[in-house]
C-alpha cells in the first residue's frame, strides 16, 4: 500500500513517514499543499492523510481540487482542528476519515486500515491463492504449516501480485508504485525483490511461482504439476 503525507510540521511529518514505513507502507512525504495536490493528482496512492493548517494551499482547498479532478482515493484529514462543525466541513468536502490532533498513533494506524478497507470495496486482512496466505497482519506467508516472514518491500511487492494474481505487473508498476515516481533506483532493484521472494516461497514449498515476461514485468501463477 502506497500512501501520502501531507504535513508542513517538519518534525510530524518525519516522525509519520518513519512510522507508516516501520509499518510495511510505501510512503511520501510533502510540507505543503502545492505539493500534495501534485503528488495527489498523479492517482498513485492508496490513501492520502491530509493535514488542514499547509502553506500555499491548505488542506480543504487540496481535496476539493483533488474531487474536481476526478481523483478518489481515500483522504484522511489530520488537523488541529476539532469542532464539529470543522470535522462536517471536511466529509462534506470529500473525506473519508477525519482524526484530530494529538492522536494515539494506534489509533492513527487502525483508521488508515480502516479506510482503506473501504477503497472501493472490503479488501481482507488475508491474500489467498492457491491455498498460499499471505497475512497482512503478520506479513508473512503461509502454507501447509510453513511460513515465512516477508521484509517491508518484500510484502509490498507480494501483496501487488497476490491482489492480481496471473497478470502481469511492469518493473515500472513496481518502482512507481512501492519506490516512487521520482525514485533514483534502479530497475534491478525490482529482480533482487523478486529473486528473494522466489526463494521464499521455495522455502514453503508454495504451490505458486513467480515468472518473469522478458522486457514486460513479472506474473504470479499457479506452479503446474
Amino acid at each position: 500500500m502506497r500512501i501520502l503525507i501531507a504535513e508542513d510540521e517538519s518534525e510530524l511529518n518525519k516522525a509519520l513517514v518513519t512510522i507508516f514505513e516501520k509499518n510495511n507502507y510505501s510512503v511520501d512525504g510533502v510540507y505543503n499543499g502545492e505539493d500534495a495536490l501534485a503528488f495527489g493528482s498523479t492517482n498513485n496512492y492508496d490513501g492520502i492523510i491530509l493535514d488542514i493548517m499547509m502553506p500555499v494551499l491548505d488542506g480543504m482547498e487540496v481535496l476539493s481540487r483533488l474531487r474536481k479532478k476526478q481523483i478518489f482515493t481515500p483522504v484522511l484529514l489530520l488537523t488541529a482542528k476539532s469542532e464539529v462543525t470543522d470535522k462536517v466541513a471536511g466529509l462534506d468536502a470529500g473525506a473519508d476519515d477525519y482524526l484530530p490532533k494529538p492522536f494515539a498513533v494506534s489509533e492513527l494506524l487502525a483508521r488508515v486500515r480502516a479506510m482503506l478497507r473501504r477503497k472501493n470495496q472490503f479488501s481482507p486482512d488475508d491474500l489467498n491463492f492457491c491455498g498460499m496466505i499471505l497475512s497482512k497482519i503478520s506479513y508473512e506467508i503461509i502454507y501447509n504449516g510453513k511460513i515465512v516472514r516477508l521484509i517491508s518491500k518484500e510484502f509490498q511487492m507480494m501483496e501487488m501480485m497476490m491482489e492480481q494474481p496471473e497478470q502481469i505487473i511492469t518493473t515500472g508498476k513496481f518502482l512507481e508504485h512501492i519506490w516512487g515516481w521520482d525514485t533514483n533506483a534502479d530497475i534491478s532493484i525490482v529482480w533482487v525483490y523478486i529473486s528473494n521472494l522466489r526463494k521464499k516461497l521455495f522455502s514453503v514449498s508454495a504451490p505458486a511461482e513467480i515468472k518473469a515476461v522478458k522486457g514486460v514485468g513479472y506474473i504470479l501463477e499457479k506452479k503446474n504439476g
